[in-house]
């Protein structure tokens, strides 16, 4: 018998001081069998930094498909306009994201995240819409134990760095730039 995916409900009020964004946004997000509570708070910070006004950026079926991100942003012709992968993805997949969409952005996290982009960095040399981002390790792991099945999550974002509370407590990131899309 195959393991179900949990349901997570959350209700995110985001004060985004970098992009003067603000608003608030009640998301459902289903964490695969084999997904951590650190993966899928990764995930939600990653839809809090990047949403926008016209709420086009969705999770997708993320680990269950391979053909799809972690979260897209499609315009009303199908076509992608952002497509954003969270963790450790393998060159290939993110060249051929960039070749797919308008913009790609990778956030990465994790033990190895360092070491991971000291490989990948100069076989993404020539992709110019691609953005990468990293989380420290013991703020992940700091916003996994914010993880409830139903969540009110505040993320203020300012400098590039994300707070992030609710009443189980709060975690501070810093989001930092490894490369800029040009």
């Amino acid at each position: 018998m195959a393991l179900r995916s949990t349901v997570y409900k959350a209700e995110l009020h985001v004060a985004d001081n970098d992009r003067a964004y603000y608003g608030s946004h009640a998301v459902t997000v289903a964490r695969h069998p084999s997904e951590t509570d650190e993966r899928l708070m990764v995930r939600l910070l990653a839809y809090a930094l990047w949403v926008e006004a016209d709420e086009r950026l969705v999770f997708t079926r993320g680990l269950s498909d391979t053909d799809e991100p972690d979260l897209w942003n499609l315009d009303l012709t199908g076509a992608v306009r952002q497509w954003i992968e969270v963790g450790l993805p393998d060159e290939r997949r993110v060249l051929k994201a960039c070749g797919r969409a308008d913009r790609v952005t990778v956030l990465a996290y994790g033990r190895g995240a360092d070491v991971w982009w000291s490989g990948v960095r100069g076989k993404l040399e020539r992709a110019a819409n691609l953005q990468v981002h990293v989380l420290d390790t013991e703020a992940t792991r700091a916003l996994a134990a914010l993880a409830e099945r139903s969540m009110s999550l505040s993320v203020n974002v300012t400098d590039r760095t994300a707070w992030v509370s609710c009443e189980r407590g709060d975690a501070s990131l810093d989001v930092r730039c490894l490369r800029e899309a040009e």
